[in-house]
């Protein structure tokens, strides 16, 4: 290494040293004040010692501010895996993926394990359109191990041009050995909120990710199915494989059920970390029943309106518990384009739960499983109607028919966790309608 770039290093580590110096001797002036905020200066010496081993001894020279930049990416690592420390381009396409537009594979992802981790795919994208699903571990990138990788170089790598292809090796809970999927990359447009009838009076409202306007999304679609039913007598809500999003979205989403109360707060170590969200007036369903499904997929936005949901006794929450993410990121932007990502609070249900990895219980625990249909007997069963000398039914009824029709594929068969939320729904629209 040459004299100069010595040099360089000891005025840099000098600089360190004296800045941590002249903070340490400030705090020691007013100790009873400031004495939180003392830096750590035996623990600074060991970081400049190992910097300049790194300077002096490293296979390769490494300029100074990829190694402050990997010492700041480490710190954040080490504290949990929602942190992390952005560069320009990467709180730009943050900033983008809130808006609902982003390039890439439509997978929301965590590390575990030094892996990449599939929280949820997002749905009507290459990933959940090629069978990846909530909790795969993803171990390669064509042909890059994962391990060692940080997640937003995962994710870099996973994100390209449109109509590039990648190769994910994925290991998955119950299948023997790890596969290979091939996705072609693809702009990721999500649609926050989508509805349909599923029977007359009974409409479905699934919402895949809290954008800003989720909310309004929401309450226009409610309208809507109101509109075509003539009045809805029961909604299923479905937060499947919602990965979280905008909290302004939950807020409103959740708000827009519910007449008063608590929805959700925060609890963090300063006040600008700690919140409290309560309902308004008005209920968009006039107090028809709720059903909402989850799974492991759902999580942080997703779990705040199921547990508040939950808490008020607005609705009933079915399916397999979430997926536990109860904490609050705060954006932090600092010089030059970059940021900080910073855990800075806690998440709680109206009745004080904690959501951080504990998730939300469902009222009633469904497995996704598949159904077939039953095979039909060649003999079909002989009913009253078709014996000698039966009794005529009331006068004037007619004989219905046998078959409807319908070639659709049945929703149990389609989607079977749907198929009894909605039949749940038929049975507290008949017990409300008794009442």
């Amino acid at each position: 290494m040459s004299t100069q770039t010595r040099v360089g290093a000891g005025l840099l580590m000098g600089l360190i040293l004296g800045v941590a110096l002249s903070i340490s001797f400030g705090v020691m002036a007013d100790r009873q004040q400031h004495e939180a905020d003392a830096l750590p200066l035996e623990d600074l010496r060991a970081f400049t010692d190992v910097y300049m081993r790194i300077k002096r001894n490293y296979v390769e020279e490494v300029e100074d501010s990829k190694l402050l930049e990997n010492a700041i990416r480490g710190m954040l690592s080490g504290l949990d895996p929602h942190s992390s420390y952005l560069t320009p381009s990467e709180f730009s396409e943050l900033q983008i993926g809130t808006s609902g537009e982003f390039g890439g594979l439509g997978l929301e992802v965590g590390m575990e394990d030094g892996f990449v981790k599939v929280i949820s795919p997002i749905d009507d994208t290459p990933a959940s359109r090629a069978g990846i699903q909530a909790g795969d571990l993803i171990i390669r990138l064509d042909d890059n191990p994962v391990k060692g990788m940080t997640l937003n170089e995962a994710v870099n790598k996973m994100r390209g041009p449109r109509g590039s292809k990648i190769t994910l090796t994925v290991v998955r809970e119950g299948v023997d050995r790890p596969f290979e999927v091939t996705l072609t990359r693809d702009t990721i447009r999500v649609r926050s909120v989508r509805s349909e009838m599923l029977e007359p009076g009974f409409g479905y409202l699934r919402i895949t990710t809290f954008q800003s306007k989720t909310a309004q999304n929401l309450v226009e679609e409610v309208r809507k199915l109101q509109r075509e039913s003539g009045g809805l007598r029961g909604l299923v809500l479905d937060l499947r494989n919602n990965p979280g999003g905008v909290l302004n979205g939950a807020v409103g989403v959740s708000d827009a059920f519910l007449t008063e109360g608590l929805i959700v707060y925060t609890e963090g170590r300063v006040s600008d970390a700690q919140f409290r969200y309560t309902a308004s007036p008005g209920d968009v369903l006039k107090g028809a029943p709720l059903v909402v499904l989850v799974n492991q997929g759902s999580a942080s936005a997703s779990e705040i309106v199921a547990g508040a949901l939950q808490d008020h006794q607005r609705g009933i929450i079915m399916g397999t518990p979430t997926f536990g993410k109860g904490s609050v990121q705060t954006i932090l932007p600092l010089n030059q384009g970059k940021a900080l990502k910073l855990t800075t609070a806690r998440y709680y249900t109206p009745s004080g739960r904690s959501i951080q990895a504990e998730g939300i219980e469902p009222d009633i625990k469904l497995e996704p499983v598949t159904v077939a249909r039953a095979e039909t007997p060649d003999v079909r069963p002989i009913t009253e109607a078709q014996l000698n000398r039966h009794l005529q039914g009331r006068e004037g009824a007619t004989e219905t028919s046998t078959t409807d029709g319908d070639d659709k594929e049945p929703l149990a068969q389609r989607d079977f966790q749907l198929y009894e939320a909605l039949n749940l729904l038929k049975g507290l629209d008949i017990l409300q309608a008794r009442r």
